[in-house]
């Protein structure tokens, strides 16, 4: 009984850890569809932060590469004022990383819905 009893509490703990990261999730980012992407990119600041090896295989075109790994270090390269567009392969990454940039202050922080894995635009790869 005991045994049940410590299972319940660890899946409401988690269950409530998920739904309020999903919430953090939610107000910090906004997803876009790729035409929505598409449409506001240009005008922004687009930071691929999956790793340099995935970069150079392919990136959309245009993208500056800050890995997700080393954005405590370089967040200071990404200017506070204008938007941000974020993605890496499935959604992950993009998204802690716009949390963390929410908490830097940075609040025009958009990804791109599904990642790099859904892009059908134009790519560049380093050859």
């Amino acid at each position: 009984m005991q045994v049940l009893y410590t299972i319940a509490i660890i899946l409401v703990v988690i269950i409530v850890y998920v739904v309020v990261n999903s919430l953090r999730l939610k107000k910090a980012v906004s997803n876009l569809t790729q035409d929505q992407f598409i449409q506001g990119y240009r005008k922004a600041q687009l930071i691929d932060v999956r790793e340099t090896k995935e970069f150079d295989a392919g990136h959309v075109l245009g993208a500056r590469n800050i890995p997700s790994t080393q954005l405590r270090q370089r967040y200071k390269e990404i200017r506070p004022d204008l938007p941000v567009y974020l993605y890496c392969q499935n959604s992950g990454r993009s998204a802690r990383a716009a949390l963390f940039l929410k908490k830097k202050g940075y609040n025009q922080l958009y990804q791109l819905q599904g990642g790099f894995k859904t892009w059908t635009g134009k790519i560049k790869t380093k050859a």
